[in-house]
This record gives C-alpha cells, structure tokens and sequence, in this order.
C-alpha cells in the first residue's frame, strides 16, 4: 500500500476564495480535502498560511528536449509549472528524426537527448520518467512540411497534402494534443490557408487544438493573422463536419486590438484561446526578422556560405535590413530593440545582454552586419530579445489577461547566456503583479487562467483542481511572498514564495530544491477532457 501524504494547515481556493483544507493525497491522486484525520505512517507537510493549487500548465513553451536539464525544471517547478505543452510554432522534434528541428531551432528548443526518430508516439515514450514536470506535445506542421516536401517553398500538391495530413493523423493518434504552426518561420512561412487546413482535419476529427503563430509579427499585421486563422477553422470544418478550436500563441499587440480580433473571431463562429504572457518584450531567432525567407530555408552550412559571401553581401544587407525596418513589431530603430540572448560562437560571448547597436559600435562595424557576422561565426544559431514599437504598461496588459480566454504561455525559452527572462519568471509574475498587486486576478481566476481552463482546453486529463479524483500535480503557494526575479539584466534568477510541488503525487520540489524524482510523463489527449 502506497504512503499516504497529508498537506496539513494550508488553504484551498473555492471560486468564492480561500478556504482553510487539508489535502490527503496516495496513490498519485488527491483522495481527501477537508478535515484529514492523521493516521500511522502519514508524511506530514506543513501548509500553514500557504495556498495548496494545482499545478500550473505553460501552454508555450521551448522545453520540449530540456525537461530533464535539472536546472530548467528547477525554473520551471519554482513557478509552480507542472506541465508545460511544446512542439510550438510549428517546428519541433517529431515526426521524423529531429534533425530538423535540432539545427533550424538549435537557438529556441536545442537538441533534444534523445528522441531520433519514432514520431510522437517515440516522444511521448522517451519522456516518461525521464523528468520531474510532464510535458504535452502539438504535432509541428512546419516539421510535418519538412518530412514531406523537404526544403521546397513552392506550395504542395493534393499528394504532398494527403500525405502531411497522414503524418498529422498518426501523431493524433498517438496522444498528441493539436497541431501547432508558425508562419514567419521557415517551413511555415510557405505554407498557406489552404494547406493548414487540409493538416487541421485529422485535428478538428480527433477534439484538438489548433495552434498558431499567426503570420506578419502580430502588433498593427493582428487583423490578417487573425483573418487566416478564421479562414483555416473554417476550411477544416467544411472539410470534416466537425468544429476546429483555435489557440493564439503568444497574442502580442495592443489591448485594443487583441480585445477586438477576439470579438472577431467569436463574429466568426471560431471557438479561440489563446496565450499572452506578462512581458512586452518577445524572444525569437535573431535570423527571423532579418534574413529573406529563401535564405532560412537552406541547409546550414550553404546559408552560412550566402550570408559570409562578399560578393552578395551588398544585396543581402540591403533585404535585412528592409526586413527589420517593414517588422510590425521593430521598424526603423530595429538596431536599438534587439538584444543579444544567444551566440554560439565562444568569441562573441562578449556580446551577449548588448543591443545590435551596441554590440556593433564596439566591434566597429554597421549593426546588420554584425547581425549577418555573427550568424557566421555562430552557425545561425542565435538568439535575441526584441522590444516592440509600443510598450505597453501592466495596466494595459491587465486588460487582455482578464479576458475568460486567456491562458498562461511562457514562450520560455532556455538557450543562451542572457536569455529572456519570461523562461524564470512568467508563472511567478502573474501571481505577484496580476493577483496580488494589481488585483487583474482573484485566486479562483488565476486558477482558471494558468490551469483549469488549458487542462481543460488540451485534454490533460483530471488535472486544474484540488478535489478528490484529481491527479495529484499540486503546488504550495505563499500569497504573501510568491514572486519573479528574473529581469531583462539578470534574466536567469529563480522565483520565490513556491517552495513545495508534487507532481502525480510524488514531491518533487521541497524546499525549493529538486528531489531527485522524475514521475513526469508524456501526457496523452483525453478525448472529451
């Protein structure tokens, strides 16, 4: 017979508010909440004055080949997150070898351990025990384009299509949670309405999520990505008889026009969600708001050779530059918005927390061509933090956090020396400054915010509530004192105030230290979840 273990003296949270519960927990599952009477051989915690919550979910994160890293799981489980979803923006590991995915985003996710191949059903399997958090995964259709069409932009047949959707339909199949995509990275950038569509079937057949990275950069470009997004659900719903539900990655513009493209959507008939995380600023490969797509396309070694050419460097300055100026999120003072996260090359780690601008002027050279240098020297796998035209306040955030369907993403992302500090602070943030200071929040919403409605949106079984029956992936909260460190300067301190956490009932963190156990599993779709 299993231990039984008692949470004693805390608090759970009603929609009404705080209510002062003990929590039993045995056998991986949540069996008593109320009054727990002590029995022999109970392990006993110590609760008081703290809040006993589910497990928090990051709806977008780039931890898919790094949950066994123990300091990205100490992160991670610092904030309270139990589960976090990847195979994002429509590049990851599966199906096929990871190869793809290993290079083009070596800078976002890195390679993964030990995944080469078997699909999402090999993914799944490969993370079972192999980590302290679980981890939900979206086939990538970006990745699913490379299996299939290679590195061709050109748009695929009804053959090429029928054979995407196929890929999709076995990953589907095998637990998958959706289909994600990003369409300002390569593949995605090529791959229009009608093809998306045609890989959202097998989706909208099996009860999944659609999830994208909208195309254009968001901020002013919002209305087209959201008009395509109307355009696939509906094309995959004519196609299958059954409704496409949509998520939005990362909603990143005005409130005004994040609150209105929502309306939109709903106009629609679209059934969305969507995550916004508490920072203005973004995150992504330095190379994507600056080299031509046909550039990002080809393998590693010939785009590197046409970045280091003298002969065309002219042209390609030229067409970065064009590039960065035309962002919707950076324009004319681009050089002055991106920061250096990640450079592989060990002689640039100098560079790392400068601006393009700064960064240039001390190696004396132009900024794109620093950018186009150390892309060189670096093999392309560079990173960068990117501010926006608009900064935008708490205030305004606040706004679009309130929304009913608002969920917790990260979009965290490990890699580098001077990485964003979303990927320590986001889950933290949200309780400081939108529950406790600001009061966007009460505890009741937080919960329905970072985790009963994405357990709910992508099927993640009897998880999002403290209640007899539920899977036992919970989190002790001080309300008082739980908060983010990380900052833009030191990006990579931990959070504070969520010291203790349990995941399928086995405490993983104590203390805020690692205990050593991996329960964290590839958690499969839960039809009607």
């Amino acid at each position: 017979m299993s231990t039984r273990t008692v949470l004693r003296g805390g608090s759970v949270i009603l929609p009404t508010g705080p209510v002062p519960a003990d929590v039993a927990i045995e056998g991986g599952e949540v069996t008593q909440v109320g009054v727990v009477d002590a029995l022999p051989g109970d392990v006993v915690i110590d609760a008081s004055g703290r809040f006993v919550l589910p497990g928090l979910v990051d709806v977008h994160s780039h931890a898919d080949g790094l949950l066994g890293d123990p300091d990205v799981a100490r992160a991670l489980l610092r904030q309270g997150v139990t589960t976090v979803i990847g195979g994002q923006d429509g590049v990851s590991y599966a199906p096929g070898d990871g190869a793809y995915a290993s290079e083009y985003f070596a800078a976002i996710n890195g390679p993964h351990r030990t995944y080469r191949g078997g699909g999402v059903a090999a993914y799944l399997a490969d993370t079972d025990g192999t980590s302290p958090l679980n981890v939900g995964y979206l086939v990538p259709a970006g990745t699913v384009r490379f299996e299939v069409c290679g590195r061709d932009s050109a748009p695929a047949g009804v053959e090429d299509r029928q054979r995407m959707a196929a890929l999709v339909a076995e990953g589907m199949d095998a637990g998958a949670l959706g289909l994600s995509s990003g369409l300002d990275y390569v593949p995605g950038i090529f791959q229009d309405a009608a093809e998306i569509a045609a890989l959202c079937a097998p989706v909208a057949q099996a009860g999944g999520v659609y999830v994208t990275h909208m195309r254009g950069g968001y901020e002013s470009n919002t209305a087209a990505g959201i008009s395509e997004v109307a355009e696939i659900s509906r094309r995959a719903a004519e196609a299958t008889g059954s409704p496409l539900k949509a998520h939005i990655s990362h909603f990143h513009a005005e409130a005004d026009i994040v609150l209105a493209q929502l309306d939109a959507l709903e106009d629609a008939g679209v059934d969305a969600t969507f995550d916004a995380y508490p920072y203005v600023r973004g995150c992504t490969l330095l190379g994507m708001p600056l080299l031509p797509p046909e550039v990002s396309m080809l393998p590693k070694d010939e785009a590197v050779a046409v970045i280091a050419d003298p002969a065309g460097r002219a042209a390609l300055r030229e067409a970065c530059t064009t590039r960065a100026t035309q962002s919707a999120s950076l324009g004319p003072d681009w050089p002055d918005m991106i920061t250096l996260a990640h450079l592989a090359a060990p002689e640039l780690a100098w560079a790392h927390g400068l601006t393009l601008r700064a960064a240039a002027e001390r190696a004396g050279t132009s900024p794109i061509d620093f950018a186009l240098d150390a892309l060189v020297a670096s093999g392309l796998e560079c990173s960068a933090v990117m501010a926006v035209r608009h900064p935008r306040s708490s205030a305004e955030l606040a706004r679009i956090f309130a929304h009913p369907a608002h969920t917790g993403g990260s979009d965290g992302i490990f890699i580098g020396a001077h990485p964003h500090p979303r990927a320590a602070g986001t889950f933290a943030r949200y309780l400081r400054e939108y529950v406790r200071e600001l009061g966007t929040w009460s505890w009741a919403e937080a919960v329905h915010h970072l985790s009963a409605l994405p357990v709910r949106r992508f099927g993640l079984g009897r998880r999002g509530a403290v209640e007899v029956g539920a899977i036992a992936d919970l989190i002790i909260v001080d309300p008082a004192s739980v908060a983010d460190t990380s900052t833009y300067e030191d990006p990579r301190t931990l959070a504070v105030g969520i010291d203790d956490v349990f995941v399928h009932g086995i405490r993983v963190l104590a203390d805020g230290e690692l205990t050593g156990a991996l329960p964290g599993r590839g958690l499969r779709r839960e039809p009607g979840a």
